[in-house]
């Protein structure tokens, strides 16, 4: 992962959790754990290369846990950590952000 610049705090998070993706799939983990499968089908627009990157970096991070069973073939599942449960607030407030953007542009709407 690339160094901070401004050792500001917000920065941290951002090179963790910026980008398309790491934020939502932690959105999906929120409801319990979930096959690699069903998080392609949750983010479709995502390909296989991008979300194995994502999961491995937020596994390296500490905020997800993935588990594989010895069943054939081998059934691997991802769910948040007690140290990934404290982004449900960041994930409450990008909700309420996103629904208030989308609220806007209904509005603006002529």
């Amino acid at each position: 992962m690339k160094e901070s610049v401004t050792n500001c705090t917000v920065e941290e998070a951002m090179r963790l959790l910026g980008g398309r993706w790491r934020l939502l799939i932690v959105y999906f983990l929120l409801d319990g754990p979930r096959r690699f499968n069903e998080l392609r089908r949750c983010v479709p627009g995502i390909s296989q290369r991008m979300l194995t990157l994502d999961l491995r970096a937020l596994e390296e991070a500490g905020l997800i846990k993935r588990t594989v069973f010895p069943t054939v073939p081998v059934t691997v599942e991802y769910q948040l950590t007690e140290d990934g449960k404290r982004l449900v607030p960041v994930v409450k407030v990008m909700q309420e952000f996103g629904k208030w953007l989308l609220e806007r542009e209904e509005g603006e709407a002529p």
